[in-house]
């Protein structure tokens, strides 16, 4: 069988993640990317650290299965070569700034008027209209603005959350509305105007805990190592030290939990944690009995416990920890991917569509394509 998206042709002028991270799961789906860079650095993402075998660890995440091309969008010459480029193809993204894009006509709306049957993808960190369209936005600026700090860390210290969230969710919110759109243009010739703000996209993600704030009027506390409004759903110790999360999601688990793992079936129902509701309620009264029942048997025989029950738990992994996981390493999610500066291994894309065929496993080094792949969107533009 074939790629998903054989066949697609997508010309991106990208930079840092969120767009980045978009065409590269194009890339994995089988579409031909064509990334933009200009000339000298190129996507200043190529510099932000030279962790992975001396290339960037965040240009390796975003970038694998691309072609880079390098243009200077200011020259009269190139310039004309970037639009023969667009006119060739399925697909047009960019990530530049909203002035910026809008003085080079590619704000998704320019480029629809040029090209009707293109999918034009645009984002941006506030959105066009409003007082902050042209505000600098990177993804810990939309973590402030989309309350995700606010609501993470622990009750005395906010925090960011650890990896580029704003730029995940608009990326894979770039994805899924380009997917759609070419669904819909196989069915009607319609091609699409994409226009996503950062701020949209992960203010849709911290949606859950603003509806609860706004119905009740109080903004929810930060809950640290444990869920907010659900309990137990945190991390606790086992009796060797060793931290574990174990989450309960209904009434029958709870059961299991105070029945079969604490052996203690009055807990479940004493009336200042018989629900969910009076749990949080009472949360500094039964978090220490949480922890003297997890504590109350030896570490192996409490985990034998919480697996026959069916309790969810995991362990608390560090990222090393995480690569060498042993069902990672058993489904064999791993790919020899080759960089610029050398080669190491990568994670398979955890799309899994069956007979898909692999993503191409190169990172791209400044300037590097396919000349076949240059010609195809040239030969498509006349």
């Amino acid at each position: 069988m074939t790629a998903p998206l054989e066949g697609v042709l997508v010309v991106s002028v990208e930079q840092a993640i969120a767009a980045p991270f978009a065409s590269r799961q194009l890339a994995d789906l089988g579409a031909r990317v064509l990334k933009i860079e200009r000339p000298g650095s190129g996507d200043f993402a190529r510099d932000y650290d030279t962790a992975v075998a001396g290339t960037s660890a965040f240009f390796v995440w975003a970038n694998r299965g691309k072609d880079s091309f390098v243009l200077d969008l200011k020259d009269d010459d190139d310039r004309a070569m970037f639009d023969q480029l667009i006119a060739g193809a399925d697909v047009f993204i960019q990530n530049l700034a909203p002035g910026a894009a809008e003085r080079a006509g590619l704000l998704p709306h320019q480029v629809r008027e040029r090209h009707p049957s293109i999918i034009a993808c645009g984002i941006s960190g506030y959105g066009l209209g409003g007082p902050r369209t042209h505000d600098k936005a990177y993804d810990l600026a939309i973590q402030a603005e989309a309350g995700a700090i606010t609501l993470t860390g622990s009750p005395d210290e906010p925090s960011k959350v650890g990896f580029s969230v704003a730029d995940i969710a608009s990326g894979m919110y770039a994805l899924s509305s380009i997917l759609a759109a070419l669904f819909r243009r196989l069915q009607t010739g319609e091609g699409a105007t994409i226009e996503l703000s950062m701020l949209e996209c992960l203010a849709e993600w911290t949606a859950a805990p603003t509806y609860s704030a706004v119905n009740r009027g109080v903004t929810p506390a930060r809950a640290g190592h444990r869920h907010a409004m659900i309990s137990p759903y945190g991390v606790y110790p086992l009796a060797d030290g060793r931290d574990i999360l174990i989450a309960v999601q209904n009434q029958t688990e709870w059961r299991a939990l105070c029945t079969d793992v604490f052996m203690q079936p009055g807990l479940a129902d004493d009336e200042r944690f018989a629900t969910n509701q009076a749990r949080i309620g009472n949360i500094e009264e039964f978090e220490p009995v949480l922890r003297a029942a997890l504590a109350s048997a030896p570490a192996e025989e409490m985990l034998a416990r919480l697996t026959a029950a069916r309790i969810a738990y995991s362990s608390v992994n560090d990222p090393i920890t995480l690569w060498n996981h042993e069902q990672l390493r058993a489904r064999d999610r791993f790919v020899d991917t080759t960089l610029p500066t050398g080669g190491t291994k990568t994670y398979k894309p955890p799309f899994n569509i069956d007979d898909a065929g692999a993503a191409k496993p190169v990172v791209p080094a400044l300037g590097e394509h396919d000349p076949e792949l240059v010609e195809e969107l040239l030969r498509r533009s006349r």
